[in-house]
Parts: structure tokens; sequence; C-alpha cells
């Protein structure tokens, strides 16, 4: 009997929605609804073992997949799998398992445990499966859980809850004890809230570096200075056996008929669905007298259909903050994007119309359809040579997978590199020197391969490794320890230096010879373009935001929030040269935002906090835990997980 058989008694669910995606702990990319229990797996091959607990090669497949078409439903089917593979994907989604395996462990090493009754509790507290007031059905319910992309069952859903809770319960009990004092949170809500605006003339130093020179005495007394800043880091130099994917791909047949399969298995991925633009205003009723929102709605209800200008009446009236800001704009959306009623509202309506009040669990809504898109499916032709680069590219990915598997038995020692690539028609290479962080030449960026190479002997042989061209086998050839350069080896990056400076040091030698006039003229832009500059000006900004000309720059921002309104500051030296600013607006947080905000505030603070010390408390806790990965079945994993994705 599943926790749905027990349920059914129940009533009071609550809307199917996204929250589902909530479930997992922020700390996981994956969300933990998409994971499976291994019970779609094909095989038991275990991937990875943190303290006794499995990562098997189904769930892997499973959360790879996921991640798949969640790429895609982000960035369209034409995101780029060989793009994905340079990024590491299957790297990052098996840290990510790790992790919450890490997690379990530690949640099991200290007793925590989740009951069955407190999973019940869970789906009944969540956004779930209500309509009407009425519990959906198992049918539907079961429905629902198809279609996500895996699809799971009930009891998997159950089994992910329970994970779920028994992280967020080792959190709980490791983080509740932190807090943030009244004071703390009002400073660190009005240093993220105050806004300024900016009238600013950059002297940047690149503007100057025409006229700066550098001598090879300066250059020598500079370098004789600063020769800490110049120094070589530790680099090594590897001889390789690479297994090049791109080469394979160049030899790979793709059928027509194996296209042609793949685009009708997979036609969704080529559709694009009806949808539709719509505006709204949101009145919420949540704590609220509902026949007074209501009364304030058809107010508003009956400007719009008097013809008054809808974006105006968002910014003015509507409580969902987001949208109320782009004057109600939600942009294109699909049917299920949006609750039940305000789907079905939307869907029926004609660009230009606007709606009667529509009631939902947020509250009341005035809905103007903008715009409305009619599904469209790309036809084979226009995709065609994107599937076969995709299935021929899948195709070589799973030859040099299973190429590698059968290596890696035959490659113990360097001289098999030799011998292995001579017998198989393949190439033995060496790099120059590198340093761990830099790309390995032929090899390219590739992150698995320097840590890999900094971690072993002379002698020993690592592989299979991930680099930007295939997979390779490499051993150590030489190290080079880090070492303060003679000027001759570094004499062009200490020019550079020295130049740059120069020209920094004009920037604010200008700066400062017209700062007076711009501080004594009443018309800052005009003094400005007197002098040969142009004063840029900004929006209102908070903190961090980027600069004209400038980018990021901490001393300009700290000189802005500190000057009042009206105030020209001094010369503002900085990374890229100088800058003068004048305060023009200043928006400080109000009381009463203030008392609005601070109740939200105080729970998104104390999250990041806690999120931050749960993290590292995990680092700490997975020093101590026994990890062990088997790259040989990650590799299969992640061939097998191409093939059913193609």
């Amino acid at each position: 009997m599943t926790m749905l058989d027990r349920m059914r008694r129940h009533k009071n669910w609550l809307k199917w929605s996204l929250g589902l995606v909530c479930l997992a702990f922020i700390i996981f990319y994956i969300p933990d609804f998409l994971r499976g229990t291994g019970a779609d797996a094909a095989s038991s091959d275990t991937i990875a073992k943190v303290q006794g607990h499995e990562i098997t090669a189904g769930e892997f497949r499973r959360t790879y997949q996921a991640q798949l078409q969640a790429y895609r439903a982000a960035y369209g089917a034409n995101m780029s799998e060989q793009l994905l593979k340079q990024l590491g994907i299957e790297q990052q989604i098996l840290q990510q398992m790790v992790d919450e395996r890490a997690a379990l462990a530690e949640a099991e090493r200290v007793g925590i445990q989740v009951s069955d009754e407190e999973v019940r509790q869970r789906i009944l507290s969540m956004p779930a499966f209500q309509e009407n007031g009425q519990f959906i059905g198992e049918q539907r319910y079961l429905q629902l859980l198809r279609m996500q992309r895996p699809a799971m069952t009930s009891s998997e859903f159950e089994d992910n809850i329970r994970r779920s809770l028994t992280v967020e319960k080792l959190r709980s009990s490791l983080t509740d004890w932190l807090s943030v004092t009244e004071k703390e949170l009002e400073q660190e809500y009005r240093r993220r809230n105050d806004k300024v605006k900016l009238a600013l003339v950059s002297f940047t130093a690149d503007s100057f570096r025409k006229d700066a020179a550098a001598s090879d005495a300066e250059v020598a007394a500079y370098f004789d200075a600063h020769k800490a800043d110049f120094k070589i880091p530790e680099k090594r130099r590897i001889r390789y056996l690479l297994i090049d994917i791109e080469a394979l791909r160049a030899k790979v047949p793709v059928p027509q008929s194996d296209i042609e399969r793949s685009y009708n298995n997979n036609i969704d991925q080529y559709t694009t669905p009806e949808q539709v633009r719509a505006s709204h205003i949101l009145f919420k009723t949540e704590g609220k007298d509902d026949a007074a929102v209501k009364a304030k709605a058809e107010d508003v209800l009956a400007q719009a259909k008097r013809g008054a200008d809808f974006a105006e009446l968002a910014r003015k009236y509507s409580e969902d903050e987001a949208s109320a800001k782009q004057g109600g704009d939600l942009d294109y959306f699909g049917k299920g994007r949006m609750v039940p009623e305000f789907d079905q509202v939307a869907f029926a309506m004609e660009p230009g119309q606007t709606s009667d009040l529509v009631k939902t669990q947020y509250g009341y809504h005035i809905i103007r359809l903008v715009d409305k898109k009619p599904s469209t499916t790309r036809t084979l032709a226009e995709v065609r040579q994107q599937i076969a680069d995709q299935l021929g590219y899948e195709r070589a990915q799973a030859q040099a997978a299973d190429m590698a598997q059968a290596l890696e038995k035959e490659i113990s020692k360097p001289s098999d590199l030799d011998r292995v690539a001579k017998a198989r028609g393949l190439q033995v290479q060496e790099s120059g020197f590198f340093a761990r962080d830099e790309p390995i030449l032929g090899l390219g960026a590739s992150p698995e391969a320097g840590s890999r190479t900094f971690d072993m002997k002379q002698g020993e042989v690592a592989g299979p490794v991930r680099g930007g061209r295939g997979l390779a086998f490499l051993t150590l050839v030489a190290r080079q320890d880090a070492y303060v350069p003679k000027l001759d080896e570094v004499k062009d990056r200490v020019r550079d230096e020295v130049i740059k400076q120069k020209a920094r040091d004009l920037s604010k030698q200008k700066a400062g010879e017209i700062a007076a006039k711009l501080k004594a003229s009443g018309d800052f832009d005009k003094a400005a373009k007197a002098a040969g500059f142009e004063a840029k000006t900004t929006d209102l900004i908070a903190r961090g935001s980027p600069l004209p000309d400038l980018g990021a720059a901490p001393a300009v921002e700290t000189a802005a929030f500190a000057l009042p309104a009206g105030a020209v500051s001094d010369p503002i030296p900085t990374d890229n040269g100088t800058a003068i600013i004048k305060v023009i607006e200043k928006k400080e947080v109000t009381p009463s935002e203030w008392s609005t905000a601070k109740d939200k505030f105080r729970e998104e603070l104390l999250g990041d906090r806690r999120n931050r010390f749960f993290s590292a408390y995990m680092v700490k806790a997975k020093q101590r835990m026994k990890i062990e990965v088997n790259r040989e079945s990650l590799q299969r994993g992640v061939g097998y997980a191409e093939d059913e994705d193609s």
C-alpha cells in the first residue's frame, strides 16, 4: 500500500504546482522530485558509493536525462549536446548526487529518521492535487506523476519526499540555532535596497595608454619591487593517448531512417505549444476581507474597461510585485504554467480583450490578453541536420566510452600507452608545461585532467579522463617547481603593468585638473563637456551594480552612498582609471518599506546564513567519509543515458 492509499480519506489537498521543485534542499542542483530510486535501472552497476550509500547507473541515467530535459526546456532543442559535455555536465550531476548521499549518510550517523506520518503530512501541505476543493483522484494523481520527464511512480515520489525531509531535518538540527539581530537585519536590508542615481565622468586608463611609455630602467625597477607578482606557478608536463571524439564523429554513419525515427520519437522537442502573452493585475485575498478586496478589484476593472492605461493600473494597484514593475506583463506562457482558473480564461480570450474578475487561490485577477501564438512544429527538413549532428555526436561519445572501457584494462603503466596506440591506430602526444588551472595543449580545457595530473606521481597512469576533445589516458613526464623568473622571461608582462600604472596615474592627474571646475559648476554635465568629457547618467542603482565605462567599482560605490544628494566627489581611483561623480538622487528605504519587508527578509537572510553554514559543515563531514567513484560505470552510464535520450 502506497502513501497515497493511506491518504485517500484526507481532504484539504492543495494545488499541484512547481512547488514540487522545492522539495529538494537548495544545495542540491537537481530537483529531488526528478530523482529515481533505481527501479527504472536497466543495470544495477554502482557508479559511486558514499559511506555505503550507493548511486546506481539507473539512478544516474534518470537524473542525467532529467537534467538534459531541463536544459532543453530552458534553452531550446538547439542546445548543443557537445557543449554540455565540454561543460562536464555528467561530473556536475555526479557531484550533486554524491552531495545528497553524503547528507543522507550524515543524517543516518546522527540518528535522524523520517516517519511515514511525516511524509504524509508533507504531501498534504504541498501545493498539490485539488480541484474545486476536492482531491483530483488517484488516476489524475498518477497521470501527473507520469507526465514528469522522466515519468515517476507514486512510490518513487514518496521515497523522494522522505529523502528530502531527511536532509531538511539534518539541516534544521544543525542550523536552527543561527539568528540575526534587528540591527544587523535592517543594516543588511538597507545595504541591499538603498539606491542612488549618479552623473559620472570616467577617466579610463585605456584612454591614456597612448601617452604612457616605459623605459627599460623603469621596467627593471618595477620588477625588482614586485617580483612576487610575477612568480611562475608549479607546472607539469604529460604524455597522453587521446580518444578523439571529433575524429570518431567524422566516421560515424547516421542513416536517414535513424534520423526520422529520432524525429518522430522526440517530436515534442520540435513542437512549440500554443502560447499567449498576457498582463494581469492581482489583488491578494490572503488574510484580508474578501468582499473589500473584491470591491476594490471591481473598481479597477471598471477603469480598465473604460479604456484606462492597463500598464499604469497594474503598476499602481497590482500586488504581484514581479509583474507590476513591468506593467503587469507576464510574457508568453503555455498551458499549465498558470493556475487552472487563470489558464482557462487567458486561453479563451482574444488579443486586446480584458477579462472580468478571475478568482484563484491567490486572489482576484484582471487579465488583459496581449497576443496569441498557435502551436507550431518544425519540419523534419528543418531539423534534419541538427538531429544528424546530435546522433552522430552521441554515437561517437558511446564509441569513445566503449573504447576507453576496453583500453582501461590494457593500460597500467606508461609504456602501455605506446603499445596500445600502435595497435589501435591512435597517437600518443606530449603537452607543454601547464599550471593546474591552464588548458592543456591538445586536450583543451580539462579541469579533471589538470587535477589528476597534479595529484599523480611519475610512473603512474590516469584515465580515462575527459578533455575538451575526448577521453584520454595520461602519465606524468616532468614537473617544474614554482619559481621567481628572471626579468627577460616576463619582460613584456612587466612592461604592460608599468604602462597600466602610468595610464592610471595620468587619468588621476587629469581628473584632478578638472575636479574643481566640476564641483564649482551648477551644471555638472555642461562643465564636463566644456572640459572635453561626457557625463553619463545612471538609473537608480543599488550597491553592486555595474557603472558606465567602469564596471564594478567598489570605491565609487562607497563614495556614492556616503555623499548627500547634490554633492560632487573628489577624484576616485579605480582599477580601470579614475572617476568623479555627482549624486543626483538618493532613494533610501523608508520606515514603512522596512516594516513591510522585515519578516520576509529575515527568513531570506537567515536562509542564506543557514545554507552557507550547512554547506561548510558538509564539506568537513565528507572529509571523514569513504567516497568511491567507479569511472568505468560512469562512462557507461553517460553512454546509456544518451542512447535512451535519443
